[in-house]
């Protein structure tokens, strides 16, 4: 097959969720066979709408989408469905097929190797780590070998070891992908194109080069038309006050002003309606809780996974109130189970001083009622603490405006949890975490799906918190902008 040929072509495309929620609008473009395309966009924009929309999950309102009739597409989602966690890793890949396979497992194996894992077989998917979940995930698209691979955020919870097996898989995959990230340095390993959904005009833009390479020529674009734009307004001023001054003086000047009006009216028909390119968060500060001092955490323990069992280390942690912990170590080790032994154990009195506060991070977001609205969300974490000190000021005005800071607005309040995109999710946490003024941050994974416009201010929330801190990262780039006093790696006890 030719490699120019376009096997997914959206022609003028318009969806919405619901009225007055669009997320396409009259949206074209094209993927030829064979290309890594990388699909970019703001949190909450509908990146993963398009994906369901090429799967025919969902379909548009207006508009054609043409599909290859031949091709075989699958899907790596960003996170397990919370039906699918009780599943065996055997009965989760059968899923993956209309029809039972019968050497599933042979097949389980080839696809678990690509992504670096070894697991038995029937092991329930909710035993495993955040990153082992991300790979199992990676594995239920790549056993399928389809003609076009959708990539949801595939980088989330993975390991350093984990991403280089990715990006060695992708960059030798003979068909076409298309990926959905926030990692520009994976992104700019294999992309040769980038389709922009852009949150504000509902279209998508389409760019042919490398990612760094796009974003550069997107910006450039953007600070031409803004150029143009001021001399355009600088050149219609000036003639909108001879125009004035003409028609005062009556007469033939008026003629000459009506001229000079129509002239303006052409000049600004040229002005570019120039993107507002995507908006990040606000500073935000995570006021600590008061009155805390002495030991916070003393952790004399911990449970180590060595071939799929937990074996008990020795360790001696001791954290004090402005202390922080890096933990450390590959996939499946034992850090997600570690962090929600502490946060579990709170209540009892082990490990955490009592009395202190936990800000808990989960990868999952389990902390956030995903019945519940985001306004109810956040009024619950107010509610739940004094005034004094933080970004909200008890106040219904004071919530809005905080929320605000997290590009949450009046809709989205009005939004469940459960409906929300991971990245707004995420923003969602931070926002609830800086109200409650915990003691003790508990983060895991704080960079997965949020845009990186806002991992810089982020980490210098994270960076500027008065408490102790435990944190799990895998993104090096984030971790170099904290703080961190000690690091205990769970690979090495």
């Amino acid at each position: 097959m030719s490699g120019n040929e376009i096997i997914v072509k959206f022609s003028n495309v318009s969806f919405e969720w619901a009225t007055a929620k669009p997320i396409l609008n009259e949206a074209s473009f094209s993927v030829r066979r064979g290309s890594k395309i990388t699909l970019m966009g703001q949190n909450g924009a509908g990146k993963s709408t398009i994906f369901s929309l090429v799967t025919g999950e969902v379909k548009p309102e207006g508009g054609v989408i043409n599909i290859n009739k031949d091709i075989t597409i699958a899907t790596a989602k960003q996170v397990i469905p919370r039906e699918d966690l009780d599943l065996t890793i055997t009965e989760f890949f059968q899923k993956c097929f209309k029809e039972k396979v019968y050497d599933i497992d042979k097949r389980i194996d080839e696809a678990l190797e690509i992504v670096n894992l070894s697991m038995p077989h029937d092991r329930p998917i909710k035993k495993l780590s955040g990153g082992q979940q991300a790979r199992i995930l990676l594995a239920s698209a790549l056993i399928q070998d389809p003609d076009l691979l959708l990539l949801d955020e595939p980088t989330n919870n993975l390991d350093k070891a984990g991403i280089a097996h990715l990006v060695k898989f992708i960059v030798e995959y003979p068909k076409t992908c298309i990926v959905i990230s926030h990692d520009a340095d994976f992104l700019n390993t294999f992309t040769q194109g980038v389709l922009y959904l852009d949150i504000f005009s509902k279209k998508v833009e389409q760019y042919t080069g490398d990612y760094f390479a796009v974003v550069a020529e997107i910006s450039a674009r953007l600070e031409r038309e803004r150029m143009k734009n001021m001399r355009l307004e600088k050149d219609i001023s000036h003639r909108k006050e001879q125009a004035n001054f003409f028609a005062q003086k009556g007469g033939h000047m008026r003629d000459v002003s009506s001229k000079m009006k129509k002239k303006i009216e052409e000049l600004e028909g040229e002005i570019v309606d120039v993107r507002r390119e995507d908006k990040t968060i606000r500073n935000f500060s995570i006021p600590c809780q008061q009155d805390i001092g002495g030991v916070i955490l003393q952790l004399d323990s911990v449970a180590v996974a060595i071939n799929h069992k937990f074996v008990n280390k020795k360790v001696n942690i001791t954290l004090n109130k402005h202390e922080r912990l890096l933990l450390t170590g590959p996939n499946g080790i034992g850090k997600t189970t570690l962090l929600e032994k502490l946060a579990s154990g709170h209540a009892k009195g082990e490990h955490i001083k009592a009395g202190v506060k936990i800000g808990y991070y989960r990868q999952d977001f389990s902390t956030l009622d995903f019945n519940a609205t985001v306004y109810q969300t956040l009024a619950k974490a107010q509610a739940a603490v004094p005034t004094e000190g933080g970004r909200s000021d008890g106040t219904e005005q004071g919530l809005r405006a905080h929320a605000a800071g997290f590009l949450l607005d009046a809709e989205i309040l009005k939004a469940k949890i459960g409906d929300l995109s991971e990245g707004q999710k995420g923003l969602v946490a931070f926002a609830t975490i800086a109200l409650e003024k915990p003691g003790l941050l508990v983060l895991d994974e704080p960079t997965n799906h949020i845009n990186f416009r806002h991992i810089p201010i982020i980490a210098k929330a994270i960076n500027d918190f008065a408490g102790a801190m435990i944190l799990v990262s895998h993104v090096p780039d984030f971790v170099e902008k904290i703080r961190v006093d000690f690091t205990l790696d769970l690979g090495s006890l």
